[in-house]
Order: structure tokens, then sequence, then C-alpha cells
């Protein structure tokens, strides 16, 4: 009993819980020594960067079940193409995790998710169709829906995603559709980014939004994070210091960037360590190109061999395990089939690129003596 006892005392504090033990004391002892990032990545950059992306995770009990819940993807604008009328997520994407949560626990607790939570646990199998422009849901427990989705034939829209459910029970997948879909609650990926940096930055007693207003153009008194866009990470500022993308080059707190069609960075992401011993870099990011369950953000791997540390990110030998899948089963597919492959697209534009940030080089060397 002592043991239980222990466990749901964990998971209200809001411990995420990665590979835990199964018995005896060694449950408890595993689950604290994960609450303490420097137990594992240390007291320098890299348990920093830990403490923010576990920022992004909150377990809560709903429909009888322990849930680990992770900050939504949230993107304007992406899915407005066919609407007549756009929407803001929460904080335009840019909030950070002392903001959202408390919204999100407002959103999961009001009464529109408890009817949602009852028609995804009355045993019925249904479609359930979002608006979102609308913030609202519809549940069609039309046979021909049904049959249509099963077989493939998707007929939701970028607006209006469609979602087949078996009435069995709220799943997290399901808690996230409701959180992107009607809450409008979540972080784009520079939002994230911006969230690590901030949070390294404080760790070693540095305002980063008031030390870079002026270069992000801030007016007003407004909120620096609502500047600090994947675009500005790619900008001719002085402040962006390009990184040559050879493994041995790069540092936790590296921002990834990631070229889209148009020859503008689509995406960012940030290294949190680069083990050059084991061959694995691990970088953090938020995106919903995901698989299901790791939509929004979410930790993402590159190997390589210890034995080449001037590889480029650019070289396909590397294995990027990242896979990409669209956000919602039937959407259309990304045109990436793993990270990797996203990194050296476009490369007639000039493919990925890794840069840091200026201010923070101090700040780094700070915490990585302590």
């Amino acid at each position: 009993m002592n043991h239980i006892i222990k466990l749901v005392l964990l998971f209200f504090l809001g411990i995420t819980v990665i590979n835990a033990q199964t018995d005896s004391d060694g449950i408890a002892d595993s689950l604290i020594s994960f609450s303490d990032p420097t137990r594992i990545w240390g007291k320098g950059v890299e348990g920093i960067i830990e403490e923010a992306y576990r920022l992004c995770f909150k377990t809560r009990i709903l429909d009888g079940k322990v849930m680990n819940l992770r900050m939504p993807f949230a993107q304007n604008n992406e899915r407005d193409k066919l609407s007549e009328q756009g929407w803001e997520f929460l904080g335009g994407g840019k909030a950070n995790p002392d903001f959202l949560w408390p919204a999100i626990e407002g959103i999961i607790d009001s009464d529109d998710f408890k009817d949602y939570a009852q028609a995804l646990s009355d045993g019925r199998e249904k479609v359930i169709i979002f608006d979102i422009p609308g913030q609202t849901w519809t549940a069609s427990r039309d046979l021909f829906d049904i049959a249509r989705m099963k077989a493939g034939a998707y007929r939701g829209l970028p607006h209006r995603p469609y979602v087949l459910v078996s009435g069995r029970g709220v799943e997290e997948t399901d808690v996230y559709n409701y959180l992107y879909c009607v809450g409008l609650a979540g972080m784009d990926c520079s939002g994230f980014v911006w969230h690590v940096l901030s949070y390294i930055a404080r760790a070693g007693g540095l305002d980063l939004g008031r030390t870079l207003s002026r270069t992000l153009g801030v007016r007003g008194g407004n909120d620096p994070s609502r500047y600090a866009g994947t675009a500005f990470y790619n900008s001719k500022s002085t402040q962006i210091s390009p990184v040559k993308d050879e493994i041995r080059s790069l540092k936790p707190g590296d921002i990834l960037l990631f070229r889209g069609a148009d020859g503008e960075m689509a995406h960012s992401a940030i290294i949190q360590s680069i083990n050059l011993e084991a061959g694995i870099i691990r970088y953090l990011q938020c995106t919903d190109e995901a698989p299901l369950e790791e939509r929004g953000v979410h930790e993402s791997f590159i190997r390589f061999d210890p034995a080449r540390p001037g590889t480029s990110l650019s070289d396909p030998s590397l294995n990027w395990t990242q896979k990409r899948y669209p956000p919602f089963p039937g959407e259309k597919a990304s045109p990436f089939s793993d990270d990797g492959n996203r990194y050296r697209a476009f490369s007639e534009l000039g493919g990925g690129r890794v840069v840091r940030i200026r201010a923070l080089g101090a700040v780094i060397d700070k915490l990585n003596r302590r």
C-alpha cells in the first residue's frame, strides 16, 4: 500500500514517468530520481534544458486513468486556408508553460470537455468532427461516416479534422485533439525553443527578452516571445551565430533550423545533449507531424558513428529516428519520412542550418562550471 501512496503522490505532483521500475521500493526511488534532472543530466546546461522540457508535461487522472499530458503544438494560420475566419491560439503559440497549464487545466475541467469525455466513453463507435474556427465538436454515429473513415476515405478538412473513436474511453491522444482543436492551447515550434532559451538564461541570471528586445524589434513593452519566431533565428542579426553543422561543433542549446519550400526556415528545434562516445544527439521540439502519441513537445534523436565526429548533419549516413506523420490519421502525409529528410530538404536553397544565440554563450559557460 505504501508503494501505491507514493506513486499517487508523485503523479499528482506532475512528475513525468519514464522507464520506471515496477517492483519493490525501486518504483518510488526511480520516480524520485527522474523528478530531479540533475540526477541524470548534471547541473550544467543539459540539466537546465531538461528542466525546461519537463515543464511541458503534466500528469492528470482523467476518466479513471493516469495520463501524462504533453504540451500541444499550436500554429496560427496553418489550417485556415479553407476557412472563412482565422483563429488565435492562446498566447499566439508563444506563451510559456506557466501561463498555458492553468488555462489547459480550466479547459479540461470545463463542462464541454466532460461532455466530450462522456461521448468517448459510451461504448459506441463514432466519428468526432472538430470545428477549429468555432472551437466546437460534434459526434456522428452515421454508419456511412464510420465506414468511410475505416476505408481510408478521409472527409475532413484542415479546419475540420475528423477522428474515428471506439467509444471505449478517453486516451491521451483524445485529450490532445480537444486541446488543439477546441481549446486552441499549446506552443508552436519557435515558441517552445524560446521557452527553453529563456529558461537557460534565467538559470544563469540573464533576462533574455530584455537583452534581445531591441534586436527583436519589441515595441511598447510587448512580450518579446511574440517576436522570437523561426525567422529571427535565421536572421542576419549579430546576435545569431552560425554554427558549422559538423557533430563535433555542436553544443547543447544550439538551434536546428529546417528549411521550407519557399526558402525560408519553416521549423526550429533545440539540441539538449551530444554524446560523442555513444553516438547520440538528443534534440527537443514541438510539432504535430509526429506519431499520434508524440504530437506536441517531444524528444528526438540522431544516431551517428562515434568514430566520425566530423560528419555533417546533412550526411545521409546519420540516422534521424524521428518519423513524420500527418497530425490526424487520414490527412495528407508529410513529404518527409523523417527529420533527416526534412533537414536535408531544399539543399538548392541552402538546406538545414544550425545557429546559436550569442548572448547565451557566457551564461552556458557559467552553468557548465557549476
